[in-house]
């Protein structure tokens, strides 16, 4: 069974960094593309950042130049390295696996509040 184990998250207050982590099990890690999204309170889930399989990484425009979305195919683990938080990324933030066009899978989540 597919577990993917996200660790990291805190309360920061306004400015701090924070990094999670997420550790793949039981897939294909290294042809699968890895990202990150999150999800506030009354809000959809959203997309963060994403990484494939060859390093190509993609950014929303609201984490651009504070994120770092990275992998260590060698580990199975794909990483955030979150800069400068604001309390508008406040949210729950989930790991995310795609395999092809038909296979993805979840992490269960984990809390990143920020405060003012």
């Amino acid at each position: 069974q597919v577990q993917l184990v996200e660790s990291g998250g805190g309360l920061v207050e306004a400015g701090d960094s924070l990094s999670l982590s997420c550790a793949a099990i039981r897939i294909f890690f290294s042809i699968s593309t890895m990202g990150w999204y999150r999800q506030a309170p009354g809000k959809q889930r959203e997309l963060v950042a994403d990484i494939t399989p060859g390093g190509s990484t993609n950014y929303a425009d609201s984490v651009k130049g504070r994120f770092t979305i990275s992998r260590d195919n060698a580990k199975n683990t794909v990483f955030l390295q979150m800069n400068s938080l604001q309390p508008e990324d406040t949210a729950i933030y989930y790991c995310n696996a795609k395999m092809g066009a038909n296979r993805e899978y979840w992490g269960q989540g984990t809390l990143v509040t920020v405060s003012s």
